[in-house]
C-alpha cells in the first residue's frame, strides 16, 4: 500500500470515528468541533482519492482553526459554564488527539517520499491542518478536564488576592 493508500484509509478511519464521537458527545461545543473536524477529514480524502485517480486537485484554503473558533464563539457563554464531562468524552478527546499526531508524521514521512509537487502540496497541506486538528482537540480537552486553569491560561486572566 502506497502513502497515499494509507492516508486515504487513515482519512476515512478519522471520519468515521469523528462521527461516532459526535453522536456520543454530550458536550454541545464538543459535539460541532467533531462535525466541523469531519467535513474537514472529508475533504482531505476527496483530494486524496482525486489524487490517487490522477485528477487535478484543488487544496482548498480552509483554516480548521478558524472555522472550530467561530462555532466555539457562538458558544461562548455556554462554554464559560463548568461542564462535567464524561470518562467516555474525554477518552474520545485523547484519542482524537493521538489519531491526528500520527496523521501528521504519516504526513511528514510521506512528504519525503513524495515524488510529484502535487503530491507536495497535498501533504504540506494536511500536516498543517492536522497540527491545527490536534491543537483543537488538545485545547478542548484541557477546557473539558480542568476548565478553571484553561480559562486563566487562554484568556490570560489574572488572579488578585
Amino acid at each position: 500500500m502506497n502513502a497515499l493508500e494509507v492516508a486515504r484509509k487513515m482519512e476515512t478511519d478519522a471520519i468515521k470515528f469523528y462521527t461516532e464521537a459526535a453522536a456520543k458527545t454530550t458536550y454541545e461545543a464538543g459535539k460541532k468541533m467533531f462535525l466541523s473536524i469531519t467535513e474537514d477529514e472529508k475533504r482531505h480524502l476527496a483530494m486524496i482519492s482525486d489524487l490517487i485517480k490522477g485528477m487535478n486537485i484543488k487544496i482548498d484554503d480552509v483554516s480548521p482553526m478558524k472555522r472550530v473558533q467561530t462555532v466555539f464563539e457562538s458558544m461562548k457563554d455556554e462554554m464559560m459554564k463548568k461542564v462535567a464531562a464524561s470518562k467516555d468524552e474525554l477518552d474520545a478527546f485523547k484519542i482524537a488527539m493521538e489519531m491526528e499526531k500520527e496523521g501528521g508524521a504519516l504526513y511528514r514521512r510521506s512528504l519525503a517520499e513524495a515524488k510529484t509537487e502535487k503530491e507536495k502540496d497535498l501533504f504540506k497541506r494536511l500536516i498543517e491542518e492536522e497540527k491545527q486538528h490536534y491543537d483543537i482537540f488538545a485545547n478542548t480537552y484541557s477546557h473539558l478536564s480542568d476548565t478553571g486553569n484553561w480559562f486563566l491560561w487562554e484568556e490570560r486572566g489574572v488572579i488578585e488576592g
